[in-house]
């Protein structure tokens, strides 16, 4: 009877340690598998930047224009940095700004197309300037505080400059067509004309 009972014992402790074994080796496996995962998605995301990364290498390598690349993207950093994305006033409106309304590619266009020549060298002269001092890398106060230079400045050649940048960005925002008709209402033709309008008839 001894013997039978010690049996149990003995058989019930070692189904208790497998049972352990088990579980123990199904955390192990589950832990390897969740490590496997992190791994993976860590080498998708470095892939995804050196992808970019690649990209934008190959974008400077390729691009085609008036202005280089690097003074595009600055040119897009100067009217993000006068016009940043911001919710219109009293309206549950989607952020609008210099970027979301293309403003930064109509100024691309419009100094390359419409400015003259000795605009457009002042231009660029003052976009150089502003490379060497890594404008588009800054903080957002550190850019408004340098635009605000330019604005007090005395030297004429960035006064111009100053004042190309930011008449024609509020020039391009205000007249894109989410701000003129989206949010300002804007009709081109604000009257209506209709040609055949019934009339009851009148008695003699």
């Amino acid at each position: 009877m001894v013997e039978l009972q010690l049996f149990f014992v003995l058989f019930f402790f070692k189904s208790s340690i497998l049972e352990w074994a088990s579980s123990r080796l199904n955390l192990i496996m589950q832990r390897r598998t969740s490590l496997k995962l992190l791994g993976a998605a860590g080498a998708g995301i470095a892939g995804l930047a050196l992808v970019d990364w690649k990209w934008q290498i190959l974008d400077r390598l390729t691009h085609a224009g008036f202005f280089t690349y690097d003074q595009e993207q600055l040119i897009t950093s100067l009217a993000d940095t006068l016009i940043p994305e911001g919710t219109p006033a009293g309206s549950g409106a989607a952020p609008i700004g210099a970027l979301s309304t293309g403003t930064d590619q109509f100024l691309i266009k419009f100094f390359e197309k419409c400015l003259e020549k000795e605009e457009q060298e002042i231009l660029i002269q003052e976009l150089k300037a502003l490379e060497k001092r890594g404008f588009a890398a800054l903080p957002k106060q550190e850019r408004e505080a340098i635009l605000g230079e330019y604005s007090k400045t005395e030297n004429e050649n960035q006064k111009k400059f100053y004042e190309l940048i930011r008449a024609n960005t509020i020039f391009g925002f205000t007249t894109a067509k989410q701000v003129m008709v989206d949010h300002l209402g804007y009709q081109v033709a604000p009257g209506f004309y209709s040609g055949c309008v019934e009339e009851p008839a009148q008695k003699a």
